[in-house]
């Protein structure tokens, strides 16, 4: 139980451990970091279709090694093991295609690359660090999501951020959210790999950037500001950057970017 009343569940085995053998649900009672653990699986040799999730995660990553941190029980930190049989060039699009289903189970928005929105004033509820591992086995995907569920107000970490049952005005039964999620992670894995194009549209659909003026700060202190035209083949950003006569829009990679900024 919280200080302002919230009683947040253990997430419920039993309930998961109906869900193989599509998934094989492991729930630890804490760890540093879920993706971390899932790795590990996967250079054992884990097939596809492990999820490592945890009651509490206090040493997370997200992208370029940001730290991501929940109290107990009252966060989604799920990773999900994947074998992708995909060209190389098409990985980029994980971490998207990811974003697509946690937005259908949350009913927020894409934020490009890697994080989900959610609610008039567009706060972050989700981000998203895929992994590729070499194994014995090939390469694997660790897809690692971070999805706040019963976060209060006053546990946020910063102002821009928010959760499930704030937006919702409802208590949240992680165990039914996780079920979603994995139901809509299935069906963009399905589309990723036979219909790219139509899990494109998806994207876009769903996107808070394209559309938008933005400025992405690059490497050693260099910025791009423009509108956000599209996403390519290869899941980089367009920017039709201001100034530029071309009339060619700029492919902005995520391996590229510092901060993608709405541009003031």
């Amino acid at each position: 139980m919280t200080t302002d009343g919230v009683r947040r569940e253990s997430l419920d085995a039993a309930r998961l451990a109906e869900l193989a053998p599509t998934w094989r649900i492991e729930i630890l009672p804490e760890t540093p970091s879920t993706n971390a653990v899932c790795a590990d699986r996967a250079r054992a040799g884990e097939p596809a279709g492990l999820v490592v999730t945890t009651e509490h995660q206090y040493a997370g990553r997200g992208r370029l090694d940001r730290v991501w941190q929940m109290p107990p029980r009252s966060a989604l930190a799920v990773s999900v093991l994947l074998r992708p049989d995909l060209p190389a060039a098409r990985w980029p699009w994980l971490p998207l295609m990811t974003g697509v289903a946690v937005a259908r189970t949350t009913g927020g928005r894409v934020k490009w690359p890697n994080d989900v929105l959610m609610g008039e004033q567009l706060k972050k509820v989700c981000g998203i660090l895929v992994e590729r591992i070499e194994t014995e086995d090939g390469p694997a995907a660790i897809l690692g999501i971070g999805l706040n569920t019963s976060l209060s107000a006053a546990e946020l970490p910063v102002p821009t951020a928010t959760s499930l049952s704030i937006e919702r005005g409802v208590e949240v039964d992680r165990t039914a959210v996780l079920i979603q999620l994995l139901a809509d992670l299935s069906a963009a894995y399905t589309l990723l790999v036979a219909d790219p194009q139509q899990l494109a549209a998806q994207y876009v659909a769903l996107s808070a950037t394209i559309g938008e003026r933005v400025r992405a700060e690059l490497p050693g202190d260099r910025e791009l500001t423009g509108t956000a035209s599209g996403i390519d083949e290869f899941g980089r950003l367009l920017l039709d950057v201001d100034g530029d006569a071309s009339g060619q829009p700029t492919a902005v990679g995520a391996g590229d970017i510092v901060h993608l900024r709405p541009a003031r």
